[in-house]
């Protein structure tokens, strides 16, 4: 063993008994041949590979494990995760306690082991009641930049970024739904790579940062869903973008048709974006290619294959590895100019069915407001006997799936904490009696809210997620995976 191996180790002596640790340890390296080296804050387990010859895997072979107990290391959890196939590199993430940080990267040699990995360990009990989450593993290279004056030009916020950061590639900016002259107040801004976006991230986000004499907004931009080949090879549905306001499904459907009469099925317009499904997917492809760039109603459309829900791939990085339930699957009320979206691309709509019940998803929502004459006939009903497309509420929604699969209201419980700026934040935890077994299983957003209704909705969110894509869990602990403590106020 060489001083490097010996000083891993020692890292997490602290938790176990000493010798315990160590000799587990070391007899998991003599076993698999693997080195082990701990620095900066984690500790790499092979990377390469004993005999490894060439580059390392390519992109997509690497799976974000979280929620792993405190106290648990690489001899209980490498030979878990072996069972998807080779492992190229293990990173354990690790405290200076000696205690590791609740989650680990785990890089496979093939992009097929690591969506097994997915496939197989993701919501997998890893010890007793504890529950592992584990998703592909993308380096993000994007950053979100809000607050940004509505007037500016795609080619001045490229300018701007490129003089207060470096490594920029590109910059996203979206017209506004409601004047096309306008951007929509953010953008995203593409890096050269993963480590030049954290630096211009760390540069700008203590808040004191402004360009153009505004206090800008910095986050990590959401990693846009990756769909595997096979699957979008099978796609016949365009995802039609900067559409304006007054278009209708009709005129997108007349355009569409021009390069092939009878070509498109039907298209379904939300806001300023809209799906043209058509019957077969050649014609969807040949219109992409006609299409993108074009003008209807005097705005310029963007063109693209719409991309197809991955219902395994629940979670997603964020903020430097936690992880929290993927916002692009979201219920979501219609889209808001000042809501500063972080994610690119389509908002997908969940599963339809959840092992035989009711969906708790519904479906698209339309929303308009007709007349209220006076004598009108009104007759007295209760919100059950409606159909789920009436809720546009996440927590309506959730209290209607629940009365439908004959199950307990679910129960809302409130707690609190303080942000460093002595904010009052708070966060719903919600319990559905129906689904506990042998204790309250309950579900809780990774996100503070400042106010009560915002908290609230989130929470049916979350909850609606994950029976939805996940099935029914249950939770763990009380506490946030940023850290976190909260406090119970109050059962609403």
């Amino acid at each position: 063993m060489n001083e490097e191996n010996i000083d891993g180790i020692n890292g997490c002596s602290k938790v176990r008994t000493g010798t315990q640790n160590e000799a587990a340890l070391l007899a998991l390296m003599e076993k698999t041949g693997y080195n082990m080296v701990q620095e900066n804050g984690q500790r790499k387990f092979g990377g390469p590979p004993p005999g490894w010859e060439g580059p390392p895997p390519p992109r997509g072979c690497e799976v974000f494990v979280g929620k792993i107990p405190r106290d648990m290391y690489e001899d209980e959890l490498v030979p878990v995760f072996e069972r998807a196939g080779k492992i190229y590199e293990f990173r354990l993430m690790m405290e200076f306690s000696g205690e590791n940080r609740g989650y680990a990267f785990v890089m496979y040699t093939t992009k097929e082991e690591a969506q097994l990995a997915i496939r197989i360990l993701n919501n997998y009990e890893i010890r007793p009641g504890k529950f592992i989450g584990v998703c592909v593993s993308l380096d993000n290279c994007r950053l979100f930049i809000g607050a940004i004056p509505k007037e500016k030009k795609k080619e001045e916020i490229l300018d701007e970024m490129k003089k207060v950061t470096e490594g920029v590639v590109d910059v996203i900016v979206y017209p506004s739904a409601t004047d096309k002259t306008k951007n929509r107040g953010f953008a995203f801004v593409e890096y050269e790579s993963h480590r030049a976006a954290a630096m211009a991230r760390r540069k700008l986000i203590p808040g004191t940062f402004q360009l153009w004499g505004h206090t800008i907004q910095v986050d990590w931009a959401d990693p846009e869903k990756e769909v595997d080949e096979e699957t979008m090879q099978r796609v016949k549905v365009l995802y039609v973008r900067n559409l304006m306001i007054s278009t209708t499904e009709e005129t997108i459907k007349a355009e569409f048709n021009k390069f092939k009469p009878g070509a498109v099925e039907r298209v379904k317009k939300l806001r300023d974006y809209a799906f043209v499904h058509f019957f077969n997917r050649e014609d969807a492809v040949a219109a992409m290619s006609v299409m993108n760039g074009k003008c209807i109603d005097g705005a310029s459309i963007e063109v693209t294959l719409a991309k197809p829900v991955n219902k395994e791939s629940t979670w997603r990085q964020h903020l430097n590895g936690q992880i929290s339930p993927n916002s692009e699957n979201l219920i979501v009320f219609a889209n808001k100019e000042e809501s500063h979206p972080k994610t690119l691309g389509k908002p997908p709509t969940l599963p339809a069915r959840l092992n035989g019940q009711h969906s708790p998803s519904p479906p698209e929502i339309e929303r308009c407001t007709y007349p209220f004459f006076p004598g009108t006939k009104l007759t007295p009903i209760s919100m059950y006997s409606l159909k789920s497309n009436h809720f546009n509420s996440a927590v309506m929604h959730l209290d209607y799936y629940c009365n439908k699969n004959n199950w307990a209201p679910p129960e809302y419980y409130l707690y609190s904490t303080t942000s460093q700026d002595g904010k009052v934040l708070l966060v719903y935890k919600i319990v559905i009696p129906a689904i506990a077994n042998g204790s309250q299983s309950y579900f809780m957003p990774d996100k503070l809210c400042t106010t009560l209704e915002d908290a609230k909705e989130l929470a049916a969110q979350f909850t609606l997620l994950h029976l939805a894509v996940r099935g029914l869990q249950r939770g763990e602990v009380l506490s946030t995976p940023h850290g976190h403590t909260v406090s119970p106020q109050r059962r609403l």
